[in-house]
């Protein structure tokens, strides 16, 4: 996970990683955001809605801090713990299941939105409240910088394999 040592930082490097992927979708073909990227199953709508899925989490955290409260996580189930580093996998389908025919429109909307609070949330945060670390205690040693940090990297990570698959043959 990227570090970062001020919000401005935090919230720019969000911006760069929103702005990269907002232009990579808008040079993908419907085709292209409906295929299979091989070699998975997953389609750019899959990875897309799978981003959100793990957004709310972290708007919810976001949420938490910003009224000083414990945050109020999206009904997951309750035998897939994603603080267990086991079970991502499992979680992961069982987030696909959930959203694999949702309509492309509002997976992307829902993301977009997601992200544009995740941005608003953390700007709204005192600097000193983003990076103290222990400032809560439900954080277990992370600092909310560590939360926006974690985001754009779990987007990058993504990123990172869907231009692969662009720039390869089967993409079309």
């Amino acid at each position: 996970m990227k570090k970062v040592n001020s919000k401005a930082e935090a919230i720019a490097l969000l911006r760069d990683e929103l702005n990269t992927w907002e232009n990579i979708l808008a040079n993908m073909s419907q085709a292209q955001i409906h295929a299979p990227i091989v070699p998975s199953h997953w389609s750019t709508k899959d990875v897309v809605a799978h981003l959100w899925a793990w957004q709310l989490r972290s708007n919810a955290r976001l949420e938490a801090a910003t009224t000083n409260t414990e945050p109020r996580m999206p009904e997951w189930p309750v035998t897939l713990d994603p603080e267990v580093p086991e079970e991502p996998d499992e979680l992961n389908a069982w987030i696909y299941e959930q959203y694999r025919d949702k309509p492309w429109p509002d997976v992307y909307q829902d993301w977009q939105n997601g992200y544009l609070k995740l941005m608003s949330l953390g700007e709204a945060l005192p600097e000193a409240d983003l990076l103290e670390v222990s400032k809560y205690s439900w954080l277990e040693g992370y600092s909310m910088a560590d939360v926006l940090a974690s985001s754009a990297d779990h987007h990058e990570e993504h990123r990172e394999w869907l231009v692969e698959w662009l720039n390869s043959e089967e993409a079309g």
